[in-house]
């Protein structure tokens, strides 16, 4: 089976395709051939392939096809537990999906990037230059989550690239230590990280929903320690909770028994914070001796924080929100999309099949959309980039007259 969507506006084109076929080459093929149709017979300038791991064995005769099939432009791609592509997301099952675009007037930098401990400092090599000036631009990247601490790479980033969005996921297809396979042109990789800087993409942006609902007040960190905090607002954490969950609803309540999260403020700049303003952690631990909480990020005194709760509906309602805001920005159409799904989403919690592609074809209509689901997904919230859980991040392109 193989599905295609398509959408070309003016000379930028995009396409999408998804074969479920038995035989890897085949699934490959069929895949590549749906998405390559919308662009009437150029060559793309970027590509992706995402691959089911049942093929992982014959990974390499995959990548040795499908650029024999572009016939030129950048190939990118990982094997992933799940993987996305026209309207159907497949997850546990053989699927190869594949995503083609070509990108006049943005120059696609690729890079290859590794990690090393030295004995003070840990050492990123591959990535000399990244654009400090150039609004137009976004970095998409798929990573090695046992070998690339991704969230170092993000906050140099973030200190030294400011105006730099970042999106893409960790590679979801290798279930131990060696066994995570990437792609960059026409060699496999195991090991850190891939990807490309677009250079003027004015039609690009990345949006992430991060799927939680904020519960009761804000409150300031007045007494931290790394990832501890011992008082929120002057009281100790675990009163500010229990105060919390008397107030809530019996189904509040019952999310809050399920897992709480908590929302650090991405900026402490805005008078008003709302959802999307918080990046969401897990709550980790707690002391009652201290009254403390200890969440899954470091934690800085004078900062702002909210509750967030999280199940089905509110990962629907918040993902919905944020495409409608974005789509309703006077941006322009949107022409394709990329999307890096958790792989905690899908039919385990939503309990339907393909329930994030299709809230993106509802807010923007029939667009050619691919990904995978992701072991952690990389996205900016407040202006700065994250690593995250639970979330769906994407890339959107629209064509940059509209921009």
């Amino acid at each position: 089976m193989a599905e295609s969507t398509s959408l070309g506006v003016r000379s930028l084109r995009v396409g999408a395709g998804l074969s479920t076929r038995s035989s890897a080459l085949g699934a490959t093929e069929e895949a590549l051939r749906a998405a390559l149709l919308p662009l009437r017979g150029e060559a793309p300038d970027l590509a992706f392939l995402f691959v089911a791991p049942q093929f992982e064995d014959e990974l390499e005769a995959i990548v040795e096809s499908a650029n024999a099939s572009l016939g030129g432009g950048l190939l990118l791609g990982c094997v992933a537990g799940g993987v996305i592509g026209g309207r159907t997301e497949v997850e546990d099952a053989p699927a190869v999906a594949a995503w083609a675009a070509t990108l006049p007037g943005v120059n696609i930098r690729p890079f290859e990037l590794t990690y090393a401990e030295e004995p003070e400092h840990g050492v990123f090599e591959g990535l000399e230059e990244v654009p400090t000036r150039e609004p137009a631009s976004v970095l998409v990247m798929l990573a090695d989550p046992y070998t690339f601490p991704a969230h170092l790479l993000l906050d140099h980033l973030n200190e030294h690239a400011p105006n730099l969005p970042i999106v893409g996921g960790m590679a979801s297809g290798g279930v131990v230590e060696g066994r995570t396979r990437l792609i960059l042109g026409d060699e496999p990789l195991s090991e850190g990280a891939v990807g490309a800087i677009l250079e003027g993409a004015r039609g690009a942006s990345a949006v992430v929903s991060q799927g939680c609902r904020p519960v009761g007040e804000t409150f300031a960190v007045t007494r931290a320690e790394k990832n501890v905090v011992f008082e929120l607002g002057g009281q100790s954490a675990i009163k500010r909770i229990e105060e919390l969950y008397g107030a809530a609803s019996e189904r509040d309540q019952l999310l809050m028994r399920r897992g709480l999260h908590v929302g650090q403020a991405a900026t402490e700049l805005k008078s008003e914070l709302r959802r999307g303003d918080f990046v969401i952690r897990n709550l980790v631990g707690i002391d009652r001796d201290t009254g403390a909480i200890a969440i899954s990020d470091m934690v800085e005194v004078g900062q702002t924080i909210q509750f967030q709760v999280r199940d089905a509906e509110s990962a629907r309602e918040d993902l919905r929100e944020t495409l409608e805001h974005e789509r309703d920005g006077a941006k322009g159409p949107v022409a394709g999309a990329l999307l890096f799904s958790c792989n905690g989403r899908g039919e385990a919690l939503f309990g339907r099949p393909d329930h994030d592609v299709d809230a993106v074809r509802l807010a923007f209509g029939d667009i050619p959309v691919a990904g995978f689901f992701a072991a952690g997904e990389l996205g900016p919230v407040g202006g700065r980039n994250f690593v995250h859980g639970f979330t769906a991040s994407l890339l959107l392109l629209r064509n940059p007259s509209y921009n």
